[in-house]
């Protein structure tokens, strides 16, 4: 069974989301990771990037596939996990510690859209 943490927000598209006043740190879950295999590229977006909820982001590629990310919530890229651009295997090792980007919210409510860590756990047991 994939690690899913109390407190995350999660999307249907697989990415977690930790809100931290207005800024979201988002990565992609632990469910993901072990259906894409071992992480070879992440394709990140530019700080200071504007995105919709809904939007692609960026993508992972593994050996056996490539997945598109799909942005949870909408706002402006503050930060990118740089160390994802040497080691984008860091997220096979630990999903929820290598986050991808950060995002200032512009709309914090579409948090509340989101799967909470119970509801995730169904959706991935079904899949």
């Amino acid at each position: 069974m994939s690690k899913v943490i109390e407190g995350l927000h999660y999307a249907e598209s697989h990415e977690w989301v930790k809100v931290d006043g207005d800024i979201a740190t988002i990565g992609i879950s632990d469910y993901a990771q072990h259906a894409l295999g071992n992480i070879v590229y992440v394709d990140m977006p530019e700080v200071g990037d504007e995105i919709e909820a809904g939007d692609v982001f960026g993508a992972v590629e593994s050996v056996k596939a490539a997945s598109d990310l799909i942005c949870p919530v909408s706002g402006e890229v503050v930060e990118i996990n740089e160390d994802l651009e040497d080691t984008p295997d860091a997220i096979n090792n630990d999903a929820f510690e290598n986050w991808i980007m950060k995002v200032k919210m512009s709309n914090p409510a579409e948090v509340e859209a989101l799967l909470d860590a119970a509801a995730y756990e169904k959706l991935c047991e079904n899949e």
